[in-house]
């Protein structure tokens, strides 16, 4: 799909003065644009709405309202095509910077609390639909019915029946698997290290799938994939708001919603984290 210079244009009320392709991601094209106010910035463009762009931007904004310090950019326009957001200079990160995102991660997660899990949109990770139903129950539940069971189904063709039932057994045992209850938290939903820009001598989280959930959440995705000077970010977040006693044996749990994810998007290739997940969050429990 070309730029959309005119659309951008017309989104912002300024000439575009030049574009630069950064490729695609999912189901959409990436640009980097010039404005004839001085401003760059960056476009992400669909050829049809799929609604992934109105829940990123609902997210975005979402997450801005836990105050002035959240880490998040500025969404500068939106609509069912497109989504356009300040470019972003990204810098090498550094402890300090990781140790001011532990704090922010934590201002994120107690500030202004959300009364349910879930979300009042329509939820997406990458470009596959997540069902953010409100609910003010308990988490454990909400987890199991909202994240694990839904993409067990989708990543089922490439699990064997064996891995099936491991998971299903996750699932039948969360309340025990899941730790102390948590209150609801303003959560990214898709923190790996590649959501994390380093900017401007701080961190801000791009590309959520933001929602109400459980803040051990946003932690282990981090873990997921490895972030830098992730030890430093843990450390200043647990210094900022204190976690739950055994947070790290239950890391798994966690992760096994996004490795599901990675199932049903990629294949079998992450069959074998998964299952590992999955028993590890079993373990834990033992």
């Amino acid at each position: 799909m070309a730029a959309p210079r005119e659309h951008v244009a017309g989104l912002l009320g300024v000439r575009v003065e030049h574009v630069g392709d950064l490729g695609t991601s999912h189901s959409w094209t990436l640009h980097r644009m010039s404005l004839a106010d001085g401003r760059e910035v960056f476009v992400k463009a669909a050829a049809a709405d799929g609604g992934f762009f109105a829940a990123e931007a609902a997210g975005l904004r979402w997450l801005a309202e836990a105050g002035p310090h959240a880490p998040v950019p500025e969404v500068l326009a939106a609509d069912e095509r497109t989504l356009v957001l300040p470019w972003l200079p990204a810098e090498p990160p550094a402890p300090r910077a990781a140790e001011r995102f532990g704090r922010d991660l934590a201002a994120l997660h107690t500030a202004s609390a959300p009364t349910a899990y879930g979300a009042p949109w329509d939820g997406y990770i990458a470009d596959l639909p997540l069902d953010n139903t409100l609910d003010g129950g308990g988490w454990p539940r909400w987890y199991a019915e909202r994240r694990l069971a839904p993409f067990l189904r989708r990543a089922r063709p490439h699990l064997s029946a064996s891995d099936v039932r491991l998971v299903e057994r996750v699932i039948d045992r969360i309340e025990e698997l899941a730790g102390p209850p948590e209150p609801p938290s303003r959560l990214h939903g898709d923190l790996w290290s590649g959501n994390v820009l380093w900017t401007g001598g701080r961190a801000l989280v791009i590309d959520p799938a933001a929602h109400g959930g459980h803040r051990e959440t946003d932690l282990a995705m981090l873990a997921l994939f490895g972030a830098p000077h992730l030890e430093r970010v843990l450390a200043a977040y647990d210094e900022a708001a204190p976690l739950a006693d055994g947070w790290r044996r239950r890391v798994a749990l966690h992760q096994l919603h996004p490795l599901l994810v990675h199932v049903a998007l990629f294949g079998a290739s992450y069959r074998a984290r998964t299952v590992e997940a999955a028993r590890a969050a079993l373990a834990a429990a033992s």
